[in-house]
């Protein structure tokens, strides 16, 4: 079972990147899914998340109006859409499948993470 995280790279204040996270060896379509990221020196923090259903969907209020989350079930994959990048949004990304079918801001609630894909905005 596995969850790859990639998309990440270096780009300008104001640019753009989207993340995908794709799942492989089980399907995570009953599950929640939220993408967590950590700065140098800093813990790790819930950026966005999506209920399996993809009715429900919650931002951190740092990232609320530039960051969007969706998902893809019937391709087991999981998006995050960055606009308006600024340099406090450098950090390694994650992925992360929830142990139900919601979300949560609780990283330990998560029983599945990919590797992490670095996000670098220069400004």
């Amino acid at each position: 079972v596995q969850l790859q995280a990639f998309g990440g790279g270096l780009v300008q204040t104001g640019g753009s990147l989207r993340l995908s996270c794709a799942a492989s060896g089980r399907t995570f379509s009953s599950n929640g899914m939220a993408w967590f990221r950590q700065a140098p020196g800093k813990e790790r923090e819930f950026v966005a998340g999506i209920s399996w259903s993809v009715i429900r969907t919650e931002y951190a209020d740092s990232v609320k109006g530039r960051f969007t989350i969706s998902r893809d079930n019937a391709k087991n994959t999981v998006y995050l859409q960055m606009n308006s990048l600024k340099p406090e949004d450098t950090a390694v990304y994650y992925c992360a499948a929830h142990r139900s079918g919601s979300y949560s801001y609780d990283a330990l609630e998560y029983d599945y993470w990919g590797q992490g894909t670095q996000v670098t905005v220069s400004s």
